[in-house]
């Protein structure tokens, strides 16, 4: 029992450890916040797009496009934020972008930042496949339901209009575009010169360290501020229940590759996706989302080593 918390803890430990650093670069003023949002959007604009980009290309296309791992993530995905969404508008009767909010929470993964570090600890190469797999389902499938449904509740007459602006959005996504030309490469067999793989390559290394730290730096100033009962019922539904749904998904439907298996569920352990109180703003919700992703990545760091002894 030792040497299995011993290798959970070295596992996790250094993860945890940059979260923490970039956490007190910021309070103890470092570094500034607006340094740190340059940070992030180096790796949402390069980093990861270019880690995406080279791990499709290398990989045979059978192994990129695993159509049975995409149905368990999103059967696993869309059971909690259903079950969620129950539980909210005829149990508890929320407004209806209130329970979309809470259920985006309880269904959305922070995939690039959290669980990328986390399943490349434990994975290796079938991280990066991991995750190019789980943003698929994240970005055309439960984000746009999401925001969807909190627009349907918020009743506003352009709506519409503001769906295809989001999807105008993610066509234009770096990161969607890089699975696209990964996938693309992977189909047609080609491969990236030596010397732009080499660059792909060293720009990718850069994607995990920085992720982590981004994280810690954008969770000063973060308050609860007495909300911890809607806090826990987010943070329950997405540390507990999300991973537990992949895992009966994954029951029913496995998944032949071992290293994939594992991923569907290191990918639903993690947090809440990093732009949740962001995209929760139209909406009046900044706030209470805001303290539910300190809230979730905190108690992720007892959650997570949890789930990777009982794995």
């Amino acid at each position: 029992m030792t040497d299995t918390t011993g290798s959970v803890l070295a596992a996790t430990g250094p993860i945890f450890a940059l979260i923490l650093v970039g956490f007190l670069s910021v309070r103890f003023e470092l570094f500034d916040a607006s340094l740190m949002r340059g940070l992030g959007r180096y790796v949402r604009v390069l980093a990861l797009p270019a880690l995406l980009l080279r791990a499709l290309a290398t990989r045979p296309f059978s192994e990129v496009l695993n159509w049975r791992f995409l149905l368990v993530y999103a059967l696993g995905s869309l059971a909690v934020f259903c079950v969620g969404w129950i539980w909210l508008r005829w149990w508890k009767n929320e407004g209806t972008s209130k329970a979309a909010l809470y259920c985006l929470g309880m269904a959305g993964s922070n995939s690039s930042f959290v669980g990328y570090p986390v399943a490349l600890q434990l994975l290796g190469p079938a991280a990066s496949i991991g995750l190019a797999l789980v943003m698929l389902v994240e970005n055309l499938l439960i984000i746009p339901m999401a925001l969807a449904a909190a627009d349907a509740g918020s009743q506003r007459p352009n709506s519409s209009s503001r769906l295809n602006a989001a999807a105008q959005s993610l066509i234009r996504n770096p990161l969607i575009i890089a699975i696209t030309a990964g996938i693309f490469l992977s189909a047609m067999q080609w491969s990236l010169p030596p010397l732009i793989d080499k660059t792909v390559q060293i720009v990718a290394g850069s994607a995990s360290p920085l992720a982590l730290m981004v994280i810690g730096g954008a969770l000063v100033g973060l308050r609860p501020k007495g909300l911890w009962r809607d806090i826990s019922m987010i943070a329950f539904g997405k540390l507990v229940c999300h991973p537990l749904a992949v895992l009966i998904a994954l029951s029913a439907l496995p998944v032949a590759d071992p290293y994939l298996r594992r991923a569907a569920i290191v990918y639903a352990y993690v947090p809440m996706l990093g732009i949740y109180p962001v995209l929760a703003q139209k909406y009046g919700l900044e706030p209470l989302c805001a303290a539910a992703l300190l809230g979730t990545t905190v108690a992720s760091f007892v959650t997570i080593n949890i789930w990777l002894a009982l794995a």
